[in-house]
């Protein structure tokens, strides 16, 4: 059996691959074969019309029938189907629709009704008339009269063989394909295969092509010899039997955790460690050649090599504080060991990277997540070590204890000091106030008394320039009767003043003798009534 083409991809773009090209095998193309025509924009009606144009032009019968249908008796044919005969061991075809019947009688002895196929059925095979049509996501694996496989996608083609025929072997659904293909360390699954077989006449199957679906982010290597190609994401078929896949792999992160095989300290102690590991697999190629089929298969025994290298040098004191080696573990510097379990923590990564570099793999992270001591000397180091500990627990908890109390007592005294902030505050605030308003109501007396004593003055000035003015006006007075006329007036005013029953007593001669006797007597006559 010769493979005609090896690989092909759906993908968009260029693929990756390497200085060697398996892209095509030797062999015919898929339309350079006898009696063999593609099925274009004319259908399957053209594509038959063509065979029937070759088949004639080589001297040989032709398989479009030459009967015109009716409408009355015979065999129908419906819109969307064509009818076949079987003439003699030849095929022949009707492509009208309507009704045939079975005349002429000179040759109804040579012929039969085989029955009526779709326009667009997938596979159809009758003595030699191959149609084959597939859509946009099926893959048709066919052999020819010679036995060379090639597939047909996203297309179709009818064919007659001479010799031999044409066998459809699979109609592929190369979206869903059911093989599944996991990574057995992470079970990260790496893309889907499904593999087709053709079965020879002593009864065995033997494989003729192979059909990959990568999706994104994954690829796949292929072999041929010494030489290997990476195939990238996409849908990939396999028809060259000197092809062979070697292994799917995934480029995104991954992360595992690992335990190790028991590793002895520098003391001899026994110590099983449990490892975390973060990677991300950049050269798949790499990693093939050195013969890994994942990426954690290659870090698995570097890491146990660079590990029983790194504890062979430490004391089992050491290992149980040192709780992890990992990069974000770091000592406060007082222990002497610190600087020493720093340098060793170093050194792991710089190694661990350098390594997994050769085989293309990118280490994002390492750490120790968990260490299992064993042996008898660990059991009672561990007793020991446990007790100390304990005490530096219950030494830490008296310590916080104390600080709490502290921290308390302190935040008390704060709290103390600023009320009493806030009530000399207020105090000097409310002082402040007392003093203002003393002295804006001292302020506002002087001021009241400066206006009344002001006002006091321009009163008194105004009256006597009014007796002034007055007098002055009296003085000019020259007539008597007008004289004597104020006289009265000044008179009526002072009896309406102190009213009519007043007793006027002039106060200088005779009346002032009187005055002081009639004074005497009334205070004489006020002084029998008391006693």
């Amino acid at each position: 059996m010769k493979p005609e083409n090896t690989s092909s991809s759906s993908a968009q773009g260029p693929e990756k691959k390497t200085q060697h090209d398996f892209g095509r095998a030797e062999g015919l193309a898929v339309a350079d074969r006898q009696f063999f025509v593609t099925i274009g924009h004319d259908g399957l009606i053209g594509a038959l019309q063509k065979l029937d144009k070759e088949l004639q032009n080589s001297g040989r019968n032709k398989i479009l029938s030459k009967k015109s249908p009716t409408d009355w008796i015979g065999k129908e044919v419906v819109p969307g189907r064509f009818g076949i005969i079987n003439h003699g061991g030849l095929p022949k075809v009707l492509t009208r629709p309507g009704r045939y019947p079975g005349f002429p009688f000179r040759n109804w002895w040579a012929r039969s009704w085989v029955g009526t196929k779709g326009l667009s059925d997938t596979a159809i095979e009758f003595n030699g008339l191959t149609v084959v049509q597939v859509s946009q996501n099926q893959a048709a694996v066919i052999s020819d009269p010679q036995n060379r496989i090639f597939v047909v996608k996203n297309s179709g083609f009818v064919a007659f063989a001479i010799e031999g025929s044409y066998d459809v072997l699979a109609i592929v659904d190369q979206t869903h394909l059911p093989g599944v293909i996991k990574d057995k360390s992470t079970g990260v699954t790496l893309g889907w295969t499904h593999e087709v077989k053709m079965k020879s006449s002593n009864g065995e199957q033997y494989h003729v092509a192979l059909f990959l679906n990568i999706p994104a982010n994954n690829c796949a290597i292929l072999q041929k010899g010494d030489d290997l190609e990476l195939l990238p994401a996409g849908q990939h078929y396999i028809t060259n039997p000197n092809v062979t896949l070697r292994g799917m792999f995934t480029q995104g992160e991954n992360q595992m955790e690992m335990p190790t095989k028991d590793i002895f300290t520098r003391d001899q102690v026994p110590v099983s460690l449990k490892i975390y590991l973060k990677w991300q697999l950049t050269e798949p190629l790499k990693l093939t050649t050195h013969g890994y089929h994942t990426p954690f298969d290659a870090l698995k025994d570097k890491t146990q090599s660079i590990l029983t290298q790194i504890v062979a040098h430490l004391d089992y004191s050491a290992m149980v504080k040192q709780r992890s080696l990992g990069p974000d573990n770091m000592e406060d510097g007082t222990d002497p060991s610190s600087a020493f379990l720093d340098a060793l923590r170093t050194r792991a990564m710089d190694e661990m990277h350098e390594a997994a570099l050769e085989y293309g793999i990118v280490l994002k992270d390492l750490a120790v997540i968990d260490r299992q001591f064993k042996g008898e000397i660990a059991s009672t180091m561990d007793k020991l070590t446990t007790r100390a500990l304990q005490a530096q627990v219950e030494a830490a908890n008296v310590d916080r204890e104390n600080s709490n109390k502290v921290k308390q007592e302190e935040g008390s005294l704060s709290v103390a000091r600023i009320k009493a902030q806030a009530r000399n505050t207020q105090a000097d605030s409310e002082a402040y106030g007392v003093v203002a308003a003393a002295k804006a109501q001292a302020e506002r007396t002087k001021i009241e008394a400066e206006a009344q004593a002001e006002a006091t003055r321009l009163m008194a000035e105004a009256e006597a320039e009014a007796v002034r003015i007055k007098a002055e006006a009296d003085a000019k007075v020259i007539d008597q009767f007008a004289r004597e006329m104020e006289l009265r007036r000044v008179e009526v005013q002072r009896v309406g003043a102190f009213g009519n029953k007043t007793v006027f007593v002039p106060s200088d001669g005779p009346g002032t003798v009187m005055g002081s006797t009639m004074a005497m007597g009334l205070a004489a006559g006020m002084g029998a009534d008391r006693k």
